[in-house]
């Protein structure tokens, strides 16, 4: 996948979405926020990662540090501005190379990771400026598999929060879609190696079964289970566990 075709895409069709609605319009799948909040959020965090990258730092930045961290007043410059912010990113990591160490909040990591996640931060947040308006979120599945693939590596490695299963707890995630092949499977356990995960096909405490993007709207809390239709066999308390621990 080119992420970073993904990363301009995505970001525009954020932007599409937003730019001719109310930015008052609340956004329920993100607290109290409204898609004026939204859309400075990803718009920021872009800009944030870029500054991160090219400063090639190795402490955290504080978002109200962040060099023209606020949208314009007018619309079109605002959605500019947006755009710009995306292109910030590959610019910067283009400047120090992707394999530079840079700060992320998982530890220091090569710079090319900020692109996917930032891909991931703006797919996402499309899906919420589509519930909160009402319109279709269109995804393909390959997108909606990595973004959900990407979601539960962080989880598996993030020390920040408790661990997201149980020892001896798994999670199976099994995507219906036909071109996905073994990336439309996600097998996550914690074993005696600690939690992490694989495409593998095996038995586990919770099954969940469903098209991608609905699996990945489930896993970032942005739908519960059932009203994404999906099916989920085995013990539910594990899955709420899980969602409970992994906030997006």
């Amino acid at each position: 996948m080119d992420f970073r075709a993904a990363l301009i895409e995505q970001t525009r069709q954020f932007g599409d979405l937003i730019g001719s609605a109310d930015p008052a319009t609340p956004v329920p799948t993100c607290g109290d926020w409204t898609l004026r909040h939204l859309f400075r959020h990803v718009g920021r965090g872009n800009l944030w990662a870029a500054q991160i990258i090219s400063e090639h730092r190795s402490q955290p930045l504080d978002p109200r540090d962040v060099r023209g961290g606020r949208p314009p007043e007018d619309p079109d410059a605002a959605i500019t501005w947006l755009n710009d912010g995306a292109q910030a990113v590959i610019d910067a990591v283009d400047h120090v190379g992707a394999d530079a160490r840079v700060w992320t909040f998982l530890g220091a990591r090569p710079a090319g990771w900020w692109i996917r996640r930032r891909l991931h931060e703006a797919t996402v947040h499309r899906g919420d400026a589509a519930l909160a308006l009402g319109a279709e979120f269109d995804l393909e599945p390959e997108l909606a598999a990595d973004a959900l693939s990407e979601w539960i590596d962080r989880a598996c490695v993030d020390t920040r929060h408790p661990p997201a299963l149980d020892r001896g707890q798994s999670i199976h995630l099994h995507a219906t879609d036909d071109r996905l092949g073994p990336t439309g499977e996600w097998s996550i356990v914690h074993d005696a190696d600690g939690v992490w995960w694989s495409h593998s096909h095996d038995k586990a405490s919770v099954a969940l079964r469903g098209p991608v993007k609905e699996l990945l709207l489930a896993a970032v809390r942005r739908r519960t289970a059932a009203e994404a239709g999906l099916e989920v066999f085995g013990d539910t308390a594990v899955w709420d566990a899980w969602l409970d621990r992994t906030p997006f």
